[in-house]
């Protein structure tokens, strides 16, 4: 293609996300001709059912430190980010646009409305109001690079020629809503390194066939513990849910990412405690009362003011106690068996179910070739990244969304001025 005949703007955005979305209209913002340039037939197609078609927007975390932190080895990297954008800007920006938010437990910020839609069309109305050019089903075919300088972008049909680009394509989670890894291939054409892509935040499989007899069951308070032999690897609090394929819910998605990176060197064991507010010898007196309470009734309808039917005979299973037993009957050592199993159910890992359902990706561009101030590429002068398409990403609760205004608004503010 002639790149004399292209069509040229100040800025292309590549991505029509929340990081490519965010980064066109605070570029636009600034008096900048933006293109914006997304696959889908619609923008916004992922942000649309993150939370649960509620949109966990942000994590209102007022500490800097605290929120890098979240972020684990890579977290340094968004510190200059979120002292200029983070979450109380992020909240702000929303509002100002019109957006009305709430915060709920674990300092989760969704819209007022619960419905991700108006985040969405929050985003677009201001793409509209700066006169962002959209173009939809138009997906980056290449990119051409010469002495160190983005040239131009190619389409199907055309080329797009900027000043200043930025890719914000997402990863590989959640394919089917067009993140399928098209920013890797272009980072890599313009001499980038890529971290290993991996499913992050995403449900895992066990071993076990037991588990599909408790198919939707879901646990609240509950605590989940990882080991690799006699090392314990990760511990979460909270709610989680037994799947016909293993089991899922914010606990389990949380510490996947770590489970699985240990899978591939090492088993993974897993111990629930479906009673963390008690310990063995508190729980073991709780059970003694319900024992006297339920006098001469079977162990089964003994146990089922302290636990889910469905899991009873699970438990009970897996202390080599027998269903039809009398609570009059029942030995010490299998009341201790039966506390022990309730502290500390065995699962084994067996993987995850992969970038189909994860909900986003760990790993991606290299960030010691990305410059933190701007989001620019250390490579190439006029080529600037954002979004899940870098090496970043967190935990559940809305920091990585979080990942995506900041990164997106740093790399909109610096193509209008540098």
């Amino acid at each position: 293609m002639n790149l004399s005949k292209a069509e040229h703007f100040d800025v292309a955005v590549t991505g029509g996300g929340p990081a490519g979305l965010i980064a066109a209209a605070t570029a636009a913002s600034s008096g900048k001709k933006v293109i914006l340039l997304e696959k889908n037939d619609k923008l916004g197609r992922k942000l649309a059912i993150t939370g649960n078609g509620r949109c966990n927007i942000t994590n209102f975390e007022p500490d800097v430190s605290d929120l890098v932190d979240k972020y684990g080895k890579n977290g340094n990297f968004l510190f200059s980010g979120f002292t200029t954008f983070g979450p109380s800007e992020t909240i702000s920006f929303f509002n100002s646009m019109g957006l009305e938010t709430k915060v709920e437990r674990g300092k989760r910020v969704f819209p007022a409305s619960d419905i991700s839609h108006d985040v969405v069309k929050v985003l677009i109305s201001f793409l509209e109001r700066y006169n962002v050019t959209i173009r939809l089903n138009s997906r980056v075919r290449d990119i051409k690079i010469k002495d160190s300088m983005v040239q131009g972008i190619v389409l199907e049909d055309t080329i797009i020629q900027a000043d200043k680009y930025i890719i914000c394509t997402g990863g590989k989670s959640y394919p089917s809503t067009g993140s399928t890894g098209d920013g890797y291939t272009l980072a890599i054409s313009a001499g980038h390194s890529i971290v290993e892509p991996e499913p992050s935040i995403v449900p895992v499989r066990v071993k076990e066939p037991w588990v599909k007899d408790l198919m939707g069951l879901s646990l609240k308070n509950t605590g989940l513990t990882a080991y690799t032999g006699r090392k314990k690897i990760i511990s979460r609090f909270g709610e989680m849910l037994f799947t016909h394929f293993g089991i899922s819910g914010p606990i389990v998605m949380d510490a996947s990412k770590i489970m699985l990176s240990a899978y591939r060197k090492k088993p993974v064991n897993i111990y629930l405690d479906l009673k963390p507010a008690l310990d063995h010898d508190k729980l073991d007196k709780r059970i003694q009362r319900d024992f006297h309470k339920h006098k001469g009734k079977f162990i089964f309808s003994a146990l089922k003011d302290l636990l889910p039917s469905a899991l009873i005979p699970i438990v009970l299973n897996i202390s080599g106690v027998e269903n039809e037993i009398r609570v009059d009957e029942l030995e010490r050592s299998d009341r201790k068996n039966i506390v022990n199993t309730i502290k500390a159910i065995p699962l084994t890992f067996n993987g995850s179910l992969g970038f189909d359902w994860a909900i986003v990706t760990s790993g991606g561009i290299a960030l010691k070739e990305i410059d933190p101030g701007s989001m620019r590429s250390k490579l190439v002068d006029n080529l600037y990244f954002a979004g899940e398409v870098l090496d970043l990403d967190g935990p559940t609760g809305g920091f990585n969304l979080q990942i995506c205004w900041t990164t997106g608004y740093i790399a909109g503010k610096a193509v209008s001025f540098q």
